[in-house]
């Protein structure tokens, strides 16, 4: 099935095509998604009110988070996938959590490319968020993953990060293979904790570095 001009412009904002502070001006995109202006125009306008872009004087540029919003993406990220994890040890099969457990193994092998990892952890988390079975939780955390595109690095960047991250990942999936909702959720409460506060250590370096 063919994408259409928002699903493009979301893909090309989360894969740092387009990184925070970047201008999008209509007519380039529409020449290089290779489509009408219009549903380029439409397409800008729903990022807009959905707060993935800005207004700067006439233009639209890709947002960028604050501190207090970044504080409460994670809040609600923490919360939510806390969730997912719990439900996810109540409601998992048996071949998701072994496909869990093997994204693990399999991870490894980009240990020392951030980019790679990211890409690795969004698949990761996705997959849990389908393991919980429930829709509507899976809904909320699209939107919530939509606006972690707005952030310029990623937490894996930090040395020795990926190493630490694989670690609670296998935490994680321990504690959902054991069908342990309580420590599953704690588990992944743990993860986004480390994640945001080893991100707000790179953010105050100024490090910056691809989110892949």
């Amino acid at each position: 099935m063919q994408k259409d001009a928002y699903t493009l412009i979301l893909e090309a904002i989360d894969a740092g095509v387009y990184r925070p502070g970047d201008r999008l001006v209509e007519s380039e995109l529409a020449d290089r998604l290779g489509v009408s202006r219009t549903p380029v125009r439409e397409a800008l306008q729903r990022l807009e009110t959905q707060s993935m872009l800005a207004r700067d004087g006439r233009s639209l540029i890709v947002a960028s988070l604050d501190h207090n919003q970044l504080a409460e993406l994670y809040a609600v990220r923490a919360e939510l996938e806390g969730l997912a994890a719990r439900l996810a040890a109540r409601h998992a099969s048996p071949e998701e959590v072994r496909v869990l457990g093997d994204m693990v193994v399999e991870d490894r092998a980009h240990i020392g490319d951030p980019v790679a990892l990211s890409r690795a952890n969004k698949r990761f988390h996705r997959q849990i968020h389908l393991a919980s079975h429930n829709r509507y939780l899976v809904a909320q955390l699209d939107l919530v993953h939509r606006s972690m595109a707005l952030l310029a690095t990623t937490s894996l960047a930090a040395e020795g990060r990926g190493e630490t991250a694989l670690a609670e990942h296998q935490a994680i999936v321990d504690a959902i293979a054991a069908g342990d909702g309580e420590a599953a959720q704690l588990a992944l409460r743990a993860h986004i904790s480390k994640a945001f506060e080893t991100r707000l250590k790179l953010d105050a370096a100024g490090v910056v570095r691809p989110r892949g």
